[in-house]
């Protein structure tokens, strides 16, 4: 699996170089960073731009690519361990899903189940989530009400965004020790009907000036601030 950008495969060279199966680069890079590559045992190559514009499928590689071990999931089973986890039903894109990721990574989600989606582009959520996607457990189910059922038999809450909901700063019905799903809906569409009624808690980002839409992944963000001080992660 091909992985560019010049942080990301920093990132992966500082932490998960173990993953790491063949360095390519594309120009000169300083002697002390070169040599960080070296001591990894691995073949370095040197691209020119055309090449590795292919290997980049014509994305901003900066000079810098990884081919790297293909990326493990992990089984549901894994994720009912956890206490806090987020459920991404039906989310279709790649800057979202990464950015995501990221954030549950920053502020302590257990584990990230990607519903509705047959495939997941891997190596573009590793580089949209800055790598964070190699550091948080995945799992990827198709069906999304087995994944809600599943996680309501082993004490989940199962939590989601609506705007007649209870503001999110105000939720405090969930003990210190609860267990919650948050449940983030697709880009466009949010819930269908059979998920939203699954939903044991409803909540709400209270937004000024009259508006009433975020981003899924800004909103993400100020749920999982709020709802993880109720839960230890």
């Amino acid at each position: 699996m091909i992985i560019y950008g010049k942080q990301v495969v920093l990132y992966i060279l500082d932490r998960h170089s173990k993953i790491i199966n063949e360095v390519f680069l594309t120009k000169q890079i300083d002697k002390k960073l070169f040599n960080k590559f070296a001591k990894l045992g691995k073949k370095i190559v040197r691209l020119d731009n055309k090449k590795a514009q292919a290997l980049a499928h014509g994305g901003n590689h900066q000079g810098f690519l990884l081919d790297i071990k293909e990326f493990d999931y992990i089984s549901l089973s894994q994720i009912k361990r956890q206490n806090f986890v987020l459920i991404l039903d039906g989310l279709t894109d790649i800057g979202n899903i990464g950015a995501i990721i990221r954030t549950a990574y920053a502020l302590g989600v257990g584990g990230v189940v990607v519903c509705g989606i047959n495939n997941l582009n891997i190596s573009a959520v590793i580089r949209t989530s800055s790598g964070a996607m190699l550091d948080i457990p995945v799992c990827l189910v198709k069906n999304n009400l087995d994944v809600l059922n599943e996680l309501s038999q082993v004490g989940f809450s199962l939590v989601g965004a609506n705007v007649n909901g209870i503001e999110v700063t105000h939720f405090m019905q969930l003990n210190e020790n609860s267990k919650i799903a948050l449940i983030l809906g697709n880009e466009g569409k949010g819930f269908s009907k059979k998920v939203f009624d699954k939903l044991d808690f409803k909540v709400k980002i209270s937004m000024s000036n009259d508006f009433d839409s975020l981003n899924v992944s800004v909103a993400c963000g100020i749920l999982v601030y709020y709802l993880g001080q109720n839960i230890k992660c």
